[in-house]
């Protein structure tokens, strides 16, 4: 069984949570015009001036999404 691994990206300041809204709507779009296989996109709200934007994908498809979209950080899901 693949293992999941979630790529986030960090906004940070007031406008954090709209940002990485905004950005999960590029993350869908990139996934389908790719088609790329993921299980979640969504958003973490770590406190209100820190909120990350997220995709899990199967850890064979890592590569190909860390590569294109250049996550700032990565962990298993």
């Amino acid at each position: 069984m693949d293992r999941k691994i979630k790529l986030l990206w960090d906004f940070r300041g007031s406008d954090a949570k709209e940002t990485a809204k905004h950005h999960t709507i590029h993350l869908k779009e990139f996934a389908v015009l790719e088609k790329l296989a993921f299980h979640e996109i969504d958003i973490k709200e770590n406190n209100p001036m820190l909120v990350s934007a997220y995709i899990i994908v199967d850890e064979k498809d890592m590569k190909t999404y860390r590569d294109a979209l250049k996550p700032h950080r990565g962990e298993i899901a």
